[in-house]
């Protein structure tokens, strides 16, 4: 197989991964808003989870398929991702508010994820722990949803064919990720082959990216309509649910303790916690964040790839 035949194959993933990922969130926010739920708690909890769908989705095939470079470098390359380079250039065209309780919560799972996995491997124990953390997020934003849920003001009941309409688009979002997520963990283990690289840094650069295109979507039409903070709350909650599930749910799966790359161990579990906190340290005191935080995000990041593609 040569490199002409494998990347047709990753970007029809891509694409499949990106769209499926569209039409899913378009359906989740639509049901969401059908059943009453707030602005919120629908931006925090349903959108985060729609959105890390192609990360968990490939992650999981690719440690299902022994290709545990790619699920690892997923996992954590999509997290900076989504930090150093989405929400880096978010805040370089527009600050934003930003929660304490998420922000921090983000930082305790990065640096608890490190923790664990610094034996080279995350064992049954230290994914309970993480999806403890992640059971705690939602449950928090479900529980804030509900106390801001105004009382007596319910939308009207939808029609039988906007409903059909967006079951269909539900449906067809969940195949289109599920497709792409097979393509992408297939042929990025087999370009790592054929390119003589390890397949954690396909994971942590092309893949990472990749998944992280339905954050950047999201993340632009926000901006475009003025709601830099629902961009912020998205990534944040994105990346609490991508550290805390992901290599979480992987190691489950697959019965046994996940091992780590050295790559992971190294750069991308480090870099994670330091973006985390380069985001959230300087917001905390007035729960806000700063053009220049953008920037060195976006510097950051760029030290990061620059370092995975020398390694």
């Amino acid at each position: 197989m040569t490199v002409l035949q494998i990347l047709p194959m990753l970007l029809l993933g891509l694409a499949l991964t990106v769209k499926g990922g569209d039409l899913f969130v378009d359906a989740a926010v639509w049901i969401a808003r059908a059943l009453g739920l707030p602005q919120f708690l629908v931006g925090a909890t349903l959108v985060s989870v729609a959105t890390t769908l192609p990360e968990v989705a490939v992650s999981l095939m690719a440690a299902a398929r022994g290709a545990t470079g790619i699920a690892a470098g997923n996992a954590v390359g999509s997290v900076t991702a989504n930090l150093g380079l989405i929400l880096g250039l978010c805040l370089c065209v527009a600050p934003a508010a930003a929660g304490r309780s998420n922000l921090s919560l983000m930082v305790v799972a990065a640096s608890l994820l490190l923790l664990l996995c610094s034996p080279g491997a995350l064992s049954a124990g230290g994914a309970l722990a993480m999806l403890a953390v992640g059971a705690a997020f939602l449950g928090g934003s479900a529980l804030e949803g509900r106390r801001r849920l105004a009382s007596g003001n319910r939308p009207p009941r939808p029609g039988a064919r906007a409903v059909a309409t967006h079951i269909a688009k539900f449906a067809a979002g969940a195949a289109g990720i599920a497709a792409g997520a097979r393509l992408l963990s297939d042929y990025g283990a087999a370009l790592a082959r054929l390119m003589g690289v390890p397949e954690g840094v396909i994971g942590a650069t092309l893949v990472a990216v990749g998944t992280s295109l339905p954050e950047l979507v999201t993340a632009v039409a926000a901006l475009r309509r003025g709601q830099a903070a629902l961009s912020v709350g998205n990534i944040v909650g994105a990346n609490i649910i991508d550290l805390a599930l992901i290599l979480p749910l992987c190691a489950l799966s697959g019965g046994a303790p996940l091992p780590l790359p050295r790559q992971s161990l190294a750069l991308d579990l480090p870099f994670c916690l330091l973006l985390c906190l380069i985001a959230a340290l300087p917001a905390l005191p007035r729960r806000r964040l700063y053009r220049g935080q953008g920037a060195a995000l976006l510097g950051t990041y760029a030290a990061y790839v620059a370092l995975v593609i020398r390694s």
